[in-house]
């Protein structure tokens, strides 16, 4: 242990991984909450929270400042996060669940082609390995190798969750731009991407109905939940991680997500586990190492 973070690449990666435990554990939860309430309304209930506890925490911190830089930048990644959960709540209603877990998660793919191009960083072999092995693992573990479940679905559902993938592709590389200030920058940063998102998803909670304010007992659990330890603790850990690692290797890490998804599951939904999705949480346990190594070229951002 006393060695654990020796160097802040170390440390990086641990928060990264970390960040992605927590994401992960989110899966069960909110298809439990989504049993009780309508989607629109669990992504603003969902962000409205989390807004509400970072801005109070800030404020009672004296560290709430409205003289913010990189508006333009804090506008994208708002409107991006908020069109990734809404696309993907929305879509999950229109197409099968072996989809969905496979088209959300290609985003370690998108997030690789994207990243020479907008960050210009550099790709070893180790990291190429790398993706590879992390796709092949999201194939396993969202699939099973039963593909007859792909042939289900909308296409307009299937559309959705694609896009969403993407969305976040994009919101993941570009919040590399933020990170390279003081731990309080990070969370001024946070604090307004989620008051975007949350504004961003405000037109859209209309869509709800009546069931907008139909919240029980599991539902407010799950809103709370996924709110505080599925995405302001994580966010945070992410962006620290982030600022020592390339978005890339980052992302590939952050499948730790998948992994314990299904460990989650398992023991919270009781469904079954199978050979095919051990499997590929190895495979992604394998990715994960290999981009973990000390990259040997550094990372170049274009001005």
């Amino acid at each position: 242990m006393p060695n654990l973070f020796s160097n802040q690449k170390s440390k990086a990666v641990f928060f990264t991984i970390l960040a992605g435990v927590l994401w992960g554990t989110s899966f069960p939860i909110i298809k439990l909450g989504l049993s009780t309430i309508d989607p629109f309304a669990f992504v603003f209930w969902r962000f409205l929270f989390a807004s509400v506890t970072l801005v109070v925490v800030m404020r009672l911190l004296g560290k709430l400042e409205f003289k913010i830089t990189e508006k333009k930048l804090l506008v994208f990644l708002g409107i991006a996060n908020a069109s990734g959960y809404l696309l993907q709540y929305v879509g999950m209603n229109y197409t099968t669940a072996a989809k969905a877990a496979l088209f959300i998660n290609l985003s370690a793919i998108w997030v690789a082609l994207l990243s020479p191009r907008l960050l210009g960083e550099s790709f070893s072999r180790k990291k190429i390995v790398g993706v590879l092995f992390g796709l092949v693992g999201i194939i396993f573990v969202s699939t099973n190798l039963d593909f007859s479940g792909l042939s289900g679905g909308q296409l307009i559902g299937d559309l959705m969750l694609l896009v969403s993938g993407v969305a976040w592709a994009f919101f993941m590389v570009y919040n590399k731009k933020l990170i390279m200030g003081s731990t309080s920058a990070i969370f001024q940063a946070m604090t307004w991407v989620l008051v975007i998102t949350l504004l961003s998803i405000v037109p859209f909670s209309v869509l709800a109905g009546p069931r907008f304010f139909d919240l029980s007992g599991t539902a407010w659990a799950a809103i709370i939940y996924t709110a505080i330890v599925c995405w302001v603790i994580p966010y945070y850990l992410w962006l620290e991680g982030l600022k020592h690692l390339s978005a890339s290797t980052s992302t590939v890490l952050l499948l730790s997500e998948i992994v314990v998804a299904v460990v989650a599951s398992v023991i919270v939904l009781k469904e079954p586990i199978t050979v095919f999705s051990t499997i590929g949480a190895f495979l992604i346990i394998i990715a994960i190492t290999l981009v973990s190594v000390r990259d040997k070229q550094p990372i170049r951002e274009k001005n």
